[in-house]
């Protein structure tokens, strides 16, 4: 039966060696929280480290240990754990990720080499558990370069992808010097997820930039693969949340704390030590309160757990100073005989004490700079069973676009996090009420299961998607089956766009001039008596003169204005107007002032802004401006539009190429009909065609032709094995 192995850095518990004896005890962490339950329903298997170095001479015994839990370790050594973990994974990728890149990075080609032999590792592991039907979860950013690693040996297995922090910017990601090799890593996998479309859009923008690789949507093409990208809000197990806040001995340590804080009103804070969860931010906004309203002092307490982690590194061990300064300085200054504005510990707490913590505190205090879930926030919110208390949430946590209800802050703004609190202590009951229903049905309905529930559906989808592809591709086989129905034929007519159809796109339109292969191939074709071969493009008739104008080649120009019989003079469509082309060239020099790099390029009947030059990004936004300022100025005019690759067209309404396709094919009983094109105007072409046409997209995407290739490359290998009559490879 077919499993589903998940992968993450960590195992979702954690190795203590006691008098040389291993114990398993559960891991903290929101990953291993969210997913710890789920991996063990049903025929699943969690590949992970351990959390520890274990000795060679006693790895077995760890392993037997763990399988009984569907556990698999990956075994690290010292130098992988200080390059690799606490190298590049937390001095490249998590700084750079949270927007701390010029503080916290240091690029170490040392530490890129370790990430690269570890992620090599977890793949052997992988490999030697997985079998065929077999799907593979991998999640965060420890393992960016495995989805690709494992593709490469095994392209069968479906493979998804989860990232659980943020994703950065474009101009913050293209700092890191691997970033290529990231990104490729990444594009193993068959569909790839974020907690929030902000990290979709982030991540596309990167791919498209720096790989570059053909982005549509949220869809990039890979090669013969569609991948895709897509956020989900990951959710947490609320009902044991919910169950565990009603346990007797869970509400009687809930009583104790409202006693010792003689009933104060609470604030709770739980975060693990890092720079990016805004820990000296909320104490400065704690201060700023005190300093401000001294009618607080003595009526509320900020209870602050703070969970060790990294403390040996140095800017982890420098924020604990920090932490422990700031603590210092609000208590000795605020203090009194019998109150203290911080309760802080640092330290790790029981399951039980933190079920207490969100059953007793009136307030919740979420204000990281930069998350990419934040599930505390979560575990507050499904712990009210009263449903009373107050969520303030930073709008820099994930969790801030699904827990709306909740008071959203900007961490950075301290007089903002202030001003919240007061809020908070002031919002009256029926307020908080209704705040944390809503936010309750939401935790409740979006739960963990569901997450992983619509990443898997969608996993299957995206496969789904990906065979329909295949079986359209013009492959080996099919390329075979289109190469014998020719053969059978004695009447053909060949239909072929040119620029990214023959030959490839250029910087400049001047440059894509056709090479020797182009002319041998048209030239075997053409020389059979039994074909007719057109060339129909959106080129200037000038142009395709030059070329073709001496081959035994029909031509038709500028999307079918033009026409060109063989041995004759060029013809045009009469009864055109060009009379509206001085008020569409103004508004098009507009976007040329306003776009460096974009041109205009006059036709007889039609006009063409091209920004392919243009910075990208600013391109595509111009070009979508401009249609818009065009929409109705052409529909009065009996104009068509056409956006194509980094183009926009703008043309007389009868122009088509259809039209003059059709046109042609009417005037003699074809037994063939083929018609190759890439772009929005050879849409009208196979749309016009007959049924029996053998159409053909140059490029993925939907399309009304009934194949597609990947590029002129492959247009070339088809039309060669026409010329050849030989057996497609």
């Amino acid at each position: 039966m077919p499993k589903t192995i998940i992968v993450a850095n960590r195992l979702p518990v954690k190795i203590q060696e006691i008098n040389n004896e291993y114990n398993l005890i559960p891991s903290e962490g929101g990953l291993a929280t969210g997913l710890g339950s789920v991996y063990k329903q049903g025929n699943n298997v969690w590949i992970g480290w351990p959390g520890q170095v274990i000795a060679e001479a006693k790895q077995d015994e760890v392993a037997a240990q763990l399988i009984e839990l569907s556990l698999i370790p990956v075994y690290l050594t010292q130098h992988d754990v200080s390059e690799f973990y606490e190298g590049f994974s937390n001095d490249v990728l998590w700084p750079v990720f949270h927007y701390y890149a010029s503080t916290y990075t240091t690029y170490k080609p040392s530490n890129w080499d370790y990430y690269q032999s570890v992620n090599q590792k977890f793949k052997k592991v992988i490999l030697a558990n997985a079998e065929p039907g077999d799907t593979i979860w991998i999640h965060d950013y420890q393992l960016l370069l495995l989805p690709s690693l494992i593709r490469k040996e095994r392209p069968d297995l479906s493979i998804g992808f989860f990232l659980h922090i943020p994703f950065p910017s474009h101009e913050m990601f293209r700092l890191i010097p691997w970033r290529m090799e990231l990104l490729k890593g990444m594009l193993g996998a068959d569909l790839i997820g974020f907690h929030t479309f902000d990290d979709v859009r982030h991540f596309l923008s990167s791919v498209s930039r720096i790989l570059p690789t053909p982005v549509s949507s949220n869809i990039i093409t890979c090669g013969d693969r569609s991948i895709v990208v897509e956020s989900f809000p990951m959710g947490i197990d609320e009902q044991k949340y919910a169950k565990l806040s009603l346990k007797p001995e869970v509400m009687v340590q809930a009583e104790q704390i409202r006693k010792i804080f003689k009933n104060n009103k609470l604030i709770l804070s739980i975060d693990r030590l890092d720079y990016s969860k805004g820990i000296l931010q909320r104490l400065q906004a704690l201060e700023l309160l005190l300093a401000e309203h001294p009618e607080y002092i003595g009526k509320l307490t900020l209870y602050m757990v703070v969970v060790p982690s990294r403390d040996t590194v140095p800017q982890y061990a420098y924020l604990r100073d920090q932490i422990d300064k700031k603590v210092g300085n609000i208590n000795a200054r605020y203090r009194t005989i019998d109150w203290t504005p911080v309760s802080y510990y640092y330290r790790s707490v029981s399951m039980e004490t933190l079920s207490a913590l969100y059953s007793a505190a009136d307030v919740c205090l979420v204000n990281p700079m930069r998350d990419g879930m934040n599930l505390v926030s979560k575990e507050y919110v499904a712990s009210r069973t009263n449903n009373d208390g107050v969520l303030i949430l930073s709008e820099m946590a994930g969790a801030s676009r699904e827990l709306i209800d909740a008071l959203i802050v900007n961490p950075n703004n301290v007089v903002q996090v202030k001003d919240a609190i007061i809020e908070a202590f002031s919002m009256p009951a029926e307020e908080q009420q209704r705040r944390m229903i809503q936010m309750r049905q939401l935790v409740a309905k979006f739960n963990v299961k569901h997450w992983v529930h619509l990443f898997m559906e969608r996993l299957n989808e995206v496969k789904l998607m990906q065979r329909s592809m295949n079986t359209r591709h013009v492959h080996s086989a099919t390329a075979q089956s289109i190469v014998n129905r020719y053969n059978h034929t004695g009447k053909r007519i060949i239909f072929l766009d040119y620029d990214g159809t023959l030959v490839g796109f250029k910087p400049n339109v001047d440059q894509a001039s056709p090479d020797q292969e182009i002319y041998d191939i048209l030239t075997q074709l053409s020389s059979d008596p039994n074909n007719h071969v057109v060339i129909i493009s959106g080129r200037k008739h000038e142009n395709l003169s030059d070329w073709f104008g001496d081959k035994n080649i029909y031509l038709i120009a500028e999307h079918g204005a033009w026409f060109k019989q063989q041995g004759m003079d060029w013809h045009k469509i009469n009864g055109l107007s060009t009379a509206w082309k001085k008020d569409i060239y103004a508004e098009l020099e507009k976007y040329v002032d306003r776009t460096p790099g974009s041109f205009i390029e006059e036709k007889t009947y039609s006009l063409v802004w091209h920004y392919r030059k243009a910075q990208r990004g600013l391109g595509e936004l111009r070009a979508n401006e401009l249609m818009n300022t065009l929409k109705f100025l052409a529909t009065d005019k009996g104009l068509q539009l056409l956006p194509g690759d980094k183009v926009v067209e703008v043309k007389n309404m009868e122009i088509n190429k259809g039209k003059a396709a059709l046109s042609l094919v009417e005037q003699s009983d074809y037994d063939f009909i083929m018609a190759l094109g890439d772009d929005l105007t050879d849409e009208d072409l196979f749309k016009s065609l007959p049924e029996s046409c053998v159409s053909i997209k140059v490029g993925t995407g939907a399309s009304a032709a009934k194949f597609y290739v990947r590029n002129p490359n492959e247009v070339r290998s088809l039309l060669k094995a026409l010329c050849a009559n030989v057996p497609v490879l």
